[in-house]
């Protein structure tokens, strides 16, 4: 099961793993660098869309589940 903390965790990883820092990421992605701050450290009401806008920008693919294993 993915939580909010394994997302934030994800998307620091890949961050820096790309070399970015928090503000050029957030800079990308139209939106402030305390978002990413608060996305990073798995703050429970980040905006989707806007989350799912920076996971997209990262490369990260998000995919939904049925609990019997069925893509959606």
């Amino acid at each position: 099961m993915i939580n909010v903390n394994k997302i934030g965790n994800a998307i620091k990883l890949v961050r820096k793993d790309q070399n970015l820092t928090q503000e050029q990421l957030a800079a990308m992605c139209g939106v402030g660098r305390r978002f990413i701050i608060e996305l990073e450290d798995g703050k429970e009401g980040c905006h989707l869309g806007k989350s799912l806008h920076v996971l997209t920008t990262l490369g990260i693919d998000v995919k939904l589940l049925t609990r019997d294993g069925g893509a959606l």
